[in-house]
Parts: C-alpha cells; sequence; structure tokens
C-alpha cells in the first residue's frame, strides 16, 4: 500500500525528472548536429528528411539521457526537501533515510526496466534507421543553390554565373554558361536575361535564356584545323539534370542490418556464438593451409618422444652439394615467402573475428550496463541531495555535471581498452559501474548520519580550528 509520505516524494520526483529528460536529449540531439552541421547544411533537404532523422536520434539517445535524468531529478527533489526543512521534518520523526530514498528506488527499478527494454527492442531498429538516413545525407550532394555573381561549379563539366535574380527567384540577368565537352574545348553561353525553373518531374533545372550568343569551338584545338562558330539566339532553351543532386534516393536499411548495434540480446547471442565457433576453426586451419606447405609436418608425431641418437653435428651447409646448393638456397626462400603471405593472411582474418567478437560483445553488455546506470546514479543522486540540501538548477546542476562526466569517461575509456582488445569487455564496459558504486555507497553512508560533506560553514570551522590551533603553537 502506498502511503502518503511515499505519494510525497514520488510526486517531487516526476516533475523534475521529466523536465531533465527532455532537456537532456534535446541538449544531445544539438550536440549530435553540432558535429554534423557541415553535412547538412546547402543539401536541400526537406522539413520532413530533416524531423524524420531527429526523431529517430532522439531515441538513439534515450538510454544516454535517462540516466543523467535520473541523477539531476534525485539531486533537485532532496535538495528541495532539504532546503525546505522537509527532510529533516521527516528523520526527525523517526523515519530513516533509506526508508525515505525507498519509493524512489522502486520508481528507478521501473526506469531501469523501460530502459532495457528500450535497448533491446527500439535502439536497434532507431539505430538502423538514423545510421542509414545519415549515411544518404553525408555523401548526397550540395543542392543547386545559384548565387548572384559567383560561378556556381557543382555540375560536372559546367560552370554557371547569374548577375542578378529578382525576388521570385525565377527572372534572371546577365547569364553565363562555361560549358567544357571534352579537354580541348571550351564553349560558352552569354545571355541578357532569362527564366529559371525546374521541370514538372523535379528531374531538371530548366533556363530559357533571351537575347544571346553561343560561342563554339570545334577541331583539335589548334589555330590550323579548329573552327569557331558563334550563333546569335532570341530564345534558347537549356536543361541540366538534377538527379545527382540532394537526397533523391534512400538506401534500403538492410545494408546495415548485421552491424551489432542493430542486433538484440538474442540476436547478439546467436552471433557471438557463430564468431566463437568459427574462432575455434582457426587451428585447423592454420595446420591445412600453413604446415600443408611443410613435408616434414606429416611425420609430426611419429617419433618426437623417442630416445634421441646422439649424432656428430654437421651444418646444413656441409650436407648439401655444392651443385645444388644455389637452387636449395631460392627453393627455401619461396618457400619462406608462401608461408609468410598465409601466416599473414591467416592472422589478419583472425584479428577481424577478433575485433568483430568484441564489437558483438561490447553491444550485449551496453544493454545492460546502460540501464543499471540509472539505478546506480540514483544511488549517487539521492544521498549528495540530503547533503547538499540545495534545490533549483545551481547546485545540483554542477554536481550531476561533475558525476555524469566521471560516470561517461569511465564507461568510454571501459569501452576503448574493450574495443582495443587490451581489455575484457565485460570489464570495460562495466568500468563505470565499478567506480560509481563505491562512490554511491560512500555518500549514501554520509547521508544517513548527517555528514556535513558539501556544508561550506564544516570547511569554515575547520579552517578556523587550524588558524587558531596555529596561532597558539
Amino acid at each position: 500500500m502506498i502511503k502518503k509520505l511515499d505519494k510525497l516524494i514520488i510526486k517531487a520526483f516526476i516533475g523534475p525528472f521529466v523536465a531533465t529528460f527532455f532537456i537532456t536529449v534535446l541538449v544531445l540531439v544539438m550536440q549530435f548536429f553540432w558535429l554534423y552541421i557541415d553535412d547538412f547544411v546547402g543539401k536541400g533537404l526537406s522539413t520532413g528528411i530533416i524531423l524524420e532523422f531527429i526523431w529517430y536520434q532522439s531515441a538513439v539517445l534515450v538510454p544516454l539521457a535517462l540516466p543523467l535524468a535520473v541523477l539531476l531529478s534525485s539531486l533537485m527533489t532532496f535538495g528541495n526537501l532539504g532546503e525546505s526543512y522537509e527532510l529533516i521534518a521527516i528523520k526527525s520523526a523517526g523515519i530513516s533515510l533509506l526508508r525515505f530514498m525507498r519509493p524512489l528506488f522502486v520508481v528507478t527499478l521501473f526506469i531501469c526496466g523501460i530502459a532495457f527494454l528500450f535497448s533491446n527492442y527500439i535502439i536497434p531498429v532507431a539505430n538502423l534507421k538514423s545510421r542509414t538516413l545519415l549515411a544518404d545525407i553525408v555523401y548526397a550532394k550540395p543542392s543547386f543553390d545559384l548565387k548572384e555573381g559567383v560561378f556556381y561549379d557543382k555540375l560536372s563539366g559546367f560552370a554557371i554565373k547569374i548577375g542578378q535574380k529578382e525576388k521570385n527567384d525565377s527572372i534572371i540577368k546577365n547569364i553565363i554558361i562555361y560549358e567544357q565537352s571534352n579537354g580541348i574545348q571550351d564553349n560558352f553561353i552569354i545571355a541578357s536575361d532569362g527564366v529559371m525553373r525546374i521541370s514538372e518531374n523535379k528531374r531538371y533545372m530548366e533556363f530559357i535564356l533571351k537575347n544571346g550568343w553561343r560561342y563554339e569551338e570545334r577541331g583539335s584545338g589548334t589555330s590550323a584545323t579548329s573552327d569557331f562558330i558563334r550563333l546569335g539566339f532570341k530564345e534558347y532553351k537549356r536543361q541540366f539534370d538534377l538527379g545527382s543532386f540532394g537526397l533523391q534516393q534512400r538506401t534500403a536499411d538492410s545494408v546495415n542490418k548485421n552491424n551489432a548495434r542493430m542486433l538484440s540480446m538474442r540476436q547478439l547471442g546467436v552471433a557471438i556464438d557463430s564468431i566463437e565457433k568459427v574462432n575455434k576453426l582457426m587451428a585447423g586451419r592454420v595446420k591445412t593451409d600453413v604446415f600443408g606447405f611443410l613435408p616434414f609436418s606429416r611425420f609430426l608425431d611419429s617419433n618426437w618422444k623417442g630416445k634421441a641418437t646422439p649424432v656428430k653435428a654437421r651444418s646444413f651447409e656441409q650436407l648439401i652439394p655444392d651443385s645444388i646448393k644455389a637452387l636449395v638456397h631460392q627453393k627455401a626462400g619461396n618457400r619462406i615467402n608462401s608461408l609468410k603471405g598465409s601466416n599473414e593472411i591467416i592472422l589478419a582474418q583472425y584479428e577481424d573475428l577478433q575485433r568483430n567478437l568484441r564489437q558483438h560483445q561490447i553491444e550485449w553488455h551496453r544493454k545492460i550496463s546502460l540501464s543499471v546506470a540509472c539505478l546506480v546514479l540514483f544511488l549517487i543522486g539521492a544521498p549528495l541531495g540530503s547533503i547538499i540540501r540545495k534545490g533549483g538548477l545551481g547546485s545540483p546542476l554542477v554536481f550531476a555535471i561533475i558525476f555524469f562526466m566521471l560516470f561517461y569517461f569511465s564507461s568510454t575509456t571501459g569501452e576503448k581498452f574493450a574495443k582495443e582488445g587490451s581489455m575484457d569487455p565485460r570489464i570495460g564496459m562495466w568500468m563505470s559501474t565499478f567506480f560509481l558504486v563505491p562512490i554511491g555507497i560512500f555518500l549514501t553512508y554520509k547521508a544517513m548520519r548527517d555528514s556535513q560533506l558539501f556544508s561550506k560553514e564544516f570547511y569554515n570551522r575547520i579552517s578556523r580550528k587550524i588558524k587558531a590551533l596555529r596561532e597558539k603553537n
């Protein structure tokens, strides 16, 4: 049965949590756009494409936004209660801090479950959609955008310059179209005015030029064999293909479906088992591809345990007749080069398999570690808020940023070590948890004993005592 005290703390938590969650998602999305802003500008992307990408990218960032939202909202909740002396009144009534934290602990467990389900079922699809769309946007050519007095050279083989555009962008004046038909001849068109418009099928940009001249060169480019032609016109129509500009065609999602980030935990488990089975077959392949070049490899297990018969040591050079010594050296060098090439190929394939295996293991553990991070950061935020006793977005925001940066850098460092193979993925992906759980236990211990760990007056008293002791001595 939920008591009034539990309802009080849950209501005080829900408001800051919802607000900080959406603010965090917005900040993370804007940070992502800041990194890729150059790839979005000038592509002529429609509003629908941009909103679709924001929708997918927001879903991808939810597991990272939830821990920060839990940390900041728990800090604000307990800080507000401490600042208004409600926390002191509750403690004076004989209710412990752990009992007061219990309803939010249950709520945080529920958030952890939501984060896990989101990471396992929603994030793979959102990652697939956003990464495919991002690749299409990055590799799309800039849109067809003509500016006054500037040569536009994004069309292959053409350079276009217009002197003036009317407000409706359709009536243009003083047009120059420079055309390079091949490596020798150069042609260009000059017109005093004209109309610029998009064709009905949106495939071509049409220039209807008026009162101009077309200059054309024909021949080999030398003065003896070249013809120079000048054609005057009252009206001339020129079309430019826009098929390669902007985001004209979307890539199929199936292109990235085998990426580790696009898989659920069940799919990751199946992939990990398959990769491990392939790794176990590498030893047999080494025997086939490497030892197959060596004839003596067939007799490795025949008499290597037998008792050695002492013989007079002679060098290999003494056993070879001088007539075939050069031939033997040549064949031995060829055999060594073949073995070296085979070893390098197998080693490269083995390293790729190991890298792929680590990537799948990292993604498997990420789905759980980011979910558990909500609970870990709550165990830091709740006692820390009851210690600092400050509400609002001042001190809680500063402390939240500090501890979230510790969480982010420790998790990023562990992931980097796991990717490089210098650390087991089971340790690397849980490094932030191993690092922050002792801090959370320590802060909870201090909060239960009304510690003044972050109180300015506490440190002022210590400073005065040290100063008095120094003066006495």
